[in-house]
């Protein structure tokens, strides 16, 4: 849980700059491609990423400013970059005007639970985390250059002159 704002804004910075990475190796074709029936497509998780965003903080009192909308619905990965970045800037925005460190200590009704901010801030970082693990290995699958934002992926590792694990 965080305490301290600037914690979570040195946090976010990182790890909103790790999807943005993530999202920008995609391809318009790749979105709608299914692995699996009961896999969801990039397109859903990356767009559940976006909006995920947007509704948590609404119900934190933030106003997290993009496009309004459920589920993925036909855009390209350009549009797609442009909705979180401007989404991540956003949010770091609007707790640097509207939030101190009390607020951090606030409960709000998330999803049936009472959350301190601090631990809703956290669970948004660990939500956009779990998604980015599922579209890696997704990207993996179709072929797609991926990002290792936590430690080096098999490419770094070649790239290092080091020998790949397998």
């Amino acid at each position: 849980m965080y305490r301290v704002l600037e914690d979570f804004l040195t946090d976010w910075k990182y790890e909103s700059q790790s999807t943005l990475s993530l999202f920008k190796n995609l391809t318009d074709d790749s979105l709608t491609k299914v692995v699996h029936p009961d896999v969801r497509t990039l397109g859903f998780l990356a767009w559940h990423i976006v909006h995920t965003m947007q509704e948590m903080m609404a119900k934190v009192g933030l106003n997290v400013d993009i496009k309004d909308q459920e589920n993925y619905s036909g855009e390209n990965v350009k549009e797609l970059c442009s909705a979180y970045e401007n989404g991540a800037n956003s949010l770091a925005e609007e707790i640097k005007k509207k939030w101190t460190v009390d607020d951090l200590q606030k409960e709000d009704n998330m999803y049936g639970e009472m959350w301190k901010r601090g631990t809703t801030l956290t669970i948004l970082i660990k939500h956009e985390a779990h998604h980015r693990a599922e579209m890696i290995v997704l990207m993996r699958m179709l072929g797609l250059p991926v990002v290792g934002p936590y430690g080096p992926t098999r490419e770094d590792w070649a790239k290092f002159g080091m020998p790949t694990m397998k």
